[in-house]
């Protein structure tokens, strides 16, 4: 696609989703990983609000060019463990920090059988590690029963050691033992719509 061509495309882009209503926003993985060139993140009140934005794209010229190769739902909850937990990050509306590392997370069934106060126990020594870190903006959503993981974390980080630093540490916790799933981790960076699709070949 020339470049002239690329920007126009990328401004129906940018046009769609902005008069779309639903909060978004959108990452370069590009030359991070061999099986996708870029995220996009919607937040929604329904999934029918994501599909709508969706039949858009695919119908612009850009979304001609679009092979998804992954595709992840969930939706945000209060959290079981944090009793005075605060909504940070995308939901809140918070501004977007250089990076975020998304991925799937699954615990095992093993965890789900612990009674409730152990699994409290396990998790304030993880939530007391995550603390330690509070230039780490964590948004965590639920996909039990709409998709094959029981999580969606997402990892808002300026600096991404600081995120590699945070997984070591959490890595030694008694959380950890019972982790059955969590990968793939995709480190993206933050990039408007515009430049992001005139980056790409």
């Amino acid at each position: 696609m020339a470049d002239l061509a690329k920007e126009e495309s990328a401004k129906e882009v940018e046009n769609i989703i902005k008069n779309s209503g639903i909060m978004f926003r959108s990452y370069s993985n590009l030359g991070l990983r061999d099986d996708t060139d870029f995220l996009f993140w919607f937040a929604a009140t329904t999934v029918e609000e994501i599909q709508t934005v969706i039949e858009k794209l695919y119908k612009t010229v850009f979304g001609k060019y679009i092979i998804p190769s992954m595709t992840y739902l969930s939706c945000t909850r209060p959290s079981l463990y944090i009793q005075d937990q605060k909504t940070l990050g995308f939901i809140k509306g918070d501004n977007q920090k250089k990076h975020v590392i998304v991925y799937p997370f699954t615990k095992t069934r093993e965890w789900y059988l612990l009674p409730k106060e152990k699994r409290q126990e396990i998790m304030d020594e993880h939530i007391a590690v995550s603390r330690k870190y509070p230039q780490i903006v964590l948004n965590t959503t639920y996909s039990f029963g709409i998709h094959d993981e029981d999580f969606m974390l997402a990892f808002e980080v300026d600096d991404i050691r600081d995120f590699q630093d945070l997984i070591m540490d959490l890595r030694e916790t008694q959380v950890s033992t019972y982790v059955k799933n969590d990968i793939p981790m995709i480190v993206c960076v933050k990039k408007d719509i515009i430049p992001l699709i005139t980056s790409l070949g």
